[in-house]
C-alpha cells in the first residue's frame, strides 16, 4: 500500500486582460488563472495527480485555500482504497458535515472537491496506463452507477434508470471507441467572438475558423444591442446565411430583456442562446426558452450541483446541457450530469476554453459517446485557441474535430516550466 503524501497547491495567473482574451459582458477584463493542486504519494511508480479549478484572477488564493482544506481528509491514507471505491471516495469527502455548510455542495468548497477528486482519477487512470475517457468507458454499467450519488435526483433519475441507458450502450462500445479514436468529436470555437475583439479580428478569426473546419462558432453578446447587431452582422456575411453561429450573454439579461433582446437579433437565426440570466434561476430559463422559441436556450456552465441541472431538465429551461470539467464536484457529479441529460434527451455541449478545461471536458464527452449516448449527433466540444501550449498533454484539434486523446491521465497536467513561469506574485508574471 502506498500513502497520499501532500497536497501541493500553486495560484496560476495567466495576464490575458491584457489582450482581452475572455472578455464578454460580465467580465471584461479576465485573467484566466488555475488554482492548481498536485496530489502526492510515496507510491513508487512515482504517479501524482494533477488537476486544478479555473477562475479568473482575483479571488484565486481563496479557491487554493479551499483546497488546502482538504488535506486532513487525504493526507496520511492509503491511495488504493480511495481509487478503488471513488464513489465512496466521493461521498465521503462530500459528506463532512462542516464543509458541507458552506455550500452545501455548492460554491467554491464543492469546487475545490471537483479539484482533488478529479487528481485522484488522474491517479487512477495513469496507474491502468488509459486515457480517462477510456478508463470510464471501460467500466461496466454497475460500476459507473456505484460512482454517482443519487440523492436529490431519484425524482428524475434513479439507480434502476442509469443503469437502463448505460446497459443500452453497452453493445456498441468497441465500435464507437474505434470509430473516436479514427475521426475524433466535433468541436465549435468561441475564438472569434470576445466582446473586446475589433469587427476586423472577428471578420478574420471567423473566417480562419471555417477555414478550420469548424463547424460553428459563437459570439459574445450583451453589453450594446447596437454593437451586437453590427458584429452578428459582419459574422453573417463572412459565414454566410446558414453558418452556425451561437450567442452568449454570460448572464447579462433580466428575463424580459433577454426575451427582447434575442428577438431582436432573431433575423440573425441564432444557434442558441447561453447563460442568458442568472444561472440559478431556472424558471427564468424556463420562462426565456418559451418566449424566444424555437431559438434554443443552452446553460450550465456556471450550474454549482446536479440538482440544479436536474431541475433545468425538469422545467424544460434548455435545449442544449452545457457541463464543466470543473464546476461541480469533479468527473462523479459530472457522470450524473450525462445520465440526467441522456433520461431527459437533452445534448450536451461542454462548456471548454479558460485554462485547460478544453484538455479536461473532452474526456467526458467521449465517455458520453462511448458508454452513455453512443451518438455525437447535435452535439460538440467549446474550443478556444489559447494557452494550450502550458498542458503535457495539450488538446488535438483537426478540422474543427477533438481527436482523442491516447495518453494516460485525466489531462489537466501542466507543464512543470509554465507553474513556475505564471506562478502569482501579486504582478502580471512570465511576460
Amino acid at each position: 500500500m502506498s500513502r497520499i503524501v501532500a497536497l501541493d497547491t500553486t495560484d496560476i495567473r495567466f495576464p490575458t486582460s491584457l489582450s482581452l482574451d475572455g472578455s464578454d459582458a460580465m467580465n471584461p477584463d479576465p485573467d484566466y488563472s488555475a488554482a492548481y493542486v498536485i496530489v502526492r504519494t510515496d507510491a513508487e511508480d512515482g504517479v501524482d495527480g494533477h488537476a486544478f479549478v479555473f477562475t479568473i484572477g482575483r479571488g484565486n488564493d481563496v479557491q487554493v485555500a479551499a483546497i488546502d482544506a482538504l488535506a486532513g481528509h487525504l493526507v496520511g491514507r492509503e491511495i488504493e482504497p480511495l481509487l478503488d471505491d471513488m464513489g465512496g471516495t466521493f461521498r465521503d469527502i462530500i459528506g463532512d458535515s462542516q464543509l458541507r455548510w458552506l455550500g452545501p455542495e455548492k460554491g467554491v468548497m464543492h469546487m475545490a472537491i471537483g479539484a482533488v477528486i478529479n487528481a485522484l482519477w488522474d491517479i487512477k487512470a495513469k496507474r491502468a496506463g488509459l486515457p480517462l475517457w477510456q478508463l470510464l468507458a471501460r467500466m461496466t454499467p454497475e460500476e459507473l452507477v456505484d460512482l454517482v450519488d443519487f440523492r436529490y435526483l431519484t425524482n428524475a433519475l434513479t439507480r434502476d434508470d442509469a443503469l437502463e441507458i448505460l446497459r443500452a450502450a453497452e453493445p456498441g462500445r468497441a465500435e464507437r471507441e474505434r470509430e473516436l479514436l479514427a475521426t475524433g468529436y466535433p468541436g465549435y470555437t468561441t475564438s472569434p467572438g470576445w466582446l473586446g475583439y475589433s469587427d476586423e479580428k472577428l471578420e478574420r478569426l471567423a473566417r480562419e475558423a471555417m477555414a478550420d473546419g469548424f463547424t460553428q462558432i459563437k459570439l459574445k453578446v450583451g453589453a450594446d444591442l447596437d454593437d451586437d447587431i453590427r458584429r452578428f452582422r459582419k459574422a453573417r456575411e463572412v459565414c454566410g446565411p446558414d453558418f452556425p453561429i451561437a450567442i452568449d450573454a454570460n448572464q447579462r439579461w433580466e428575463v424580459s430583456e433577454a426575451i427582447e433582446w434575442v428577438t431582436a437579433l432573431a433575423e440573425f437565426h441564432p444557434a442558441w442562446i447561453e447563460e442568458p440570466t442568472s444561472p440559478d434561476d431556472v424558471l427564468g430559463h424556463a420562462e426565456i426558452a418559451r418566449g424566444i422559441a424555437p431559438i434554443r436556450v443552452a446553460t450550465g456552465e456556471h450550474a454549482q450541483n446536479r440538482v440544479i441541472f436536474k431541475q433545468l431538465l425538469q422545467a424544460e429551461a434548455i435545449s442544449v446541457m452545457q457541463i464543466d470539467a470543473v464546476r461541480v464536484a469533479g468527473v462523479n457529479e459530472n457522470i450524473a450530469n450525462l445520465l440526467l441529460a441522456a433520461k431527459f434527451g437533452v445534448p450536451v455541449c461542454p462548456h471548454a476554453g479558460g485554462v485547460g478545461l478544453c484538455e479536461a471536458v473532452q474526456h467526458l464527452s467521449m465517455f458520453d459517446f462511448v458508454a452513455v449516448t453512443g451518438t455525437r449527433e447535435g452535439r460538440m466540444i467549446e474550443f478556444v485557441d489559447h494557452l494550450h501550449e502550458h498542458f503535457v498533454i495539450p488538446t488535438d484539434i483537426r478540422g474543427g474535430s477533438y481527436m482523442a486523446p491516447t495518453a494516460a491521465g485525466s489531462g489537466m497536467e501542466m507543464k512543470a516550466e509554465s507553474i513556475a513561469a505564471y506562478t502569482w506574485t501579486g504582478r502580471h508574471v512570465g511576460v
